[in-house]
């Protein structure tokens, strides 16, 4: 299968990197200022680049019919206009604040514990996450998607979030209960980006030949 990079930053060259092990050849690879037509003719493109970038990006991937998988954040201000031009061109899109799937479980496990206390009312909610002082958008879309997930499970009280960035720190998010009786911190720590690479690569083989709007949830957790 033809892969399309879309970014040629630190995720882009390690993406290029895994990309044989998940049976792509790379058909182009285009940064800033490069020519977009090189993507034509791809099977697929990952698309991690800036929130500044992202939409046209996208919506060019769109025009091509391209499949795009996109790991880029703080655009989704902009998800109903994707919609409609991913929808128009009769293409699809994978799209995650985090493509880890050490993340997206995480994800779950945040969800089925507000559920879970949602109707104690002793305990209260907090949400945290470090990244490298490199990141643009703070909190991290991981964290907006973790706050989301516990509110739609059901638990209606104050969530206190909360962002830190300093140094080369590749991402840690932590969801916490806390009561007069107890504390409960779950906790995820990535080590590297590369299990952000892999699960890119995993949907990108997921999205080929599909068409309509994708999280990554539904490649890690529901049938093919």
């Amino acid at each position: 299968m033809k892969l399309a990079i879309v970014g040629y930053g630190k995720m882009g060259r390690l993406i290029e990197q895994l990309a044989p092990e998940y049976g792509f050849s790379v058909h182009a690879h285009i940064d800033i200022g490069d020519d977009f037509a090189q993507a034509a003719g791809a099977d697929v493109a990952i698309e991690f680049t800036t929130p500044e970038a992202a939409v046209e990006n996208i919506e060019k991937l769109a025009a091509m019919r391209v499949p795009a998988v996109v790991g880029t954040t703080g655009w989704l201000g902009h998800m109903s206009e994707i919609r409609k031009a991913i929808e128009n061109a009769g293409s699809a899109l994978v799209w995650s604040p985090n493509f880890s799937v050490g993340v997206n479980v995480f994800v779950s496990l945040a969800r089925e514990a507000a559920q879970l206390l949602a109707n104690e009312p002793g305990y209260g909610a907090w949400a945290w996450e470090i990244h490298h002082d490199t990141k643009k958008d703070a909190p991290s879309g991981t964290l907006l998607k973790l706050v989301e997930e516990m509110k739609a499970a059901g638990y209606h009280r104050n969530i206190d979030i909360s962002s830190s960035r300093a140094g080369r720190h590749p991402g840690t998010h932590e969801i916490g209960f806390d009561s007069a009786a107890d504390t409960i911190t779950l906790r995820h720590s990535a080590r590297s980006r590369e299990g952000f690479a892999r699960g890119a690569l995993k949907a990108a083989q997921w999205i080929v030949g599909k068409q309509g709007v994708y999280e990554f949830s539904d490649v890690l957790f529901t049938k093919r």
